[in-house]
């Protein structure tokens, strides 16, 4: 292959998905696979999958595989979040520049962000989200806080930029994540963010804000995410229950539901 070896994978693979070859619904071939049949590292398809996941193309699943989620490409980055281990995948496929650690309490405006109460004090970690191809923007800026009695985590951070931090906490200080809560918001980009992503101040931007909890409730760490418009998007699929019965008409004596009082 003449030009860049991934570029060429991703070209064929993109190919074949607009051909039908790999209909929208099926599963590409496994990594170890597709090494075979283009004679390429597995870094090299990695990162050729990579570059269909940010058209849209195509979600991972390390269980499931990779899965052809549209014919046609479409603009920023899509990943189907629906779990902790989706989330981990998208912490190896993008890589943290962490910009800044450091101690912060919470003002009116964080405490309204993360949803904590005014004055509680954090470890926060400041990085920017990177998908690894030379000279492309960040994808978004995540700002992590945790537990001050974690800060020792804020090396470990630098040196791992491919793990998520609640991956990282659990490892290191034995808490264990049950449940993520997740809010999206539409936001303006503030100033303060915008050079660094690379964008203009005042555009429309995500916001995506997680809070980790153990299996108590207690919430271990909260990240809150910029992504400027057009580098993000989450897909999820939703499918009806099976085997449920039809809801019965709620009536009274004969009435229509809607002729009932109320008292």
């Amino acid at each position: 292959m003449g030009e860049t070896l991934w570029a060429q994978v991703a070209q064929d693979l993109t190919a074949g998905i607009a051909s039908g070859r790999f209909p929208v619904g099926s599963l590409l071939p496994t990594e170890l696979d597709l090494c075979a049949h283009y004679g390429t590292s597995r870094h090299t398809v990695r990162t050729a999958i990579r570059q269909l996941q940010e058209q849209g193309l195509v979600t991972r699943n390390k269980k499931a595989g990779t899965r052809v989620e549209a014919s046609v490409p479409t603009s920023g980055y899509r990943q189907a979040l629906a779990s902790l281990e989706d989330l981990i995948q998208f912490g190896e496929a993008h890589i943290r520049e962490v910009q800044a650690t450091g101690a912060v309490t919470a003002d009116a405006d964080l405490a309204a962000e993360l949803g904590c109460a005014t004055g509680t004090r954090w470890f926060r970690i400041s990085s920017l989200r990177l998908d690894g191809r030379p000279g492309s923007a960040p994808i978004g800026w995540t700002d992590v806080y945790i537990d001050p009695a974690y800060a020792d985590l804020g090396e470990i951070v630098r040196a791992s930029p491919d793990r998520l931090v609640i991956t990282l906490i659990e490892q290191r200080h034995g808490q264990r994540c049950a449940e993520i809560r997740q809010d999206m918001e539409a936001v303006v980009l503030p100033a303060s963010h915008a050079a660094a992503l690379a964008a203009q101040p005042g555009t429309p931007a995500l916001r995506v804000v997680r809070h980790y909890l153990d299996q108590a409730g207690k919430v271990i760490e909260i990240s809150s995410t910029l992504h400027p418009a057009g580098r993000f998007a989450v897909s999820q699929r939703m499918h009806r229950m099976v085997n449920v019965p039809a809801a019965e008409p709620d009536t009274e004596a004969g009435a229509h539901p809607a002729s009932r009082r109320t008292s």
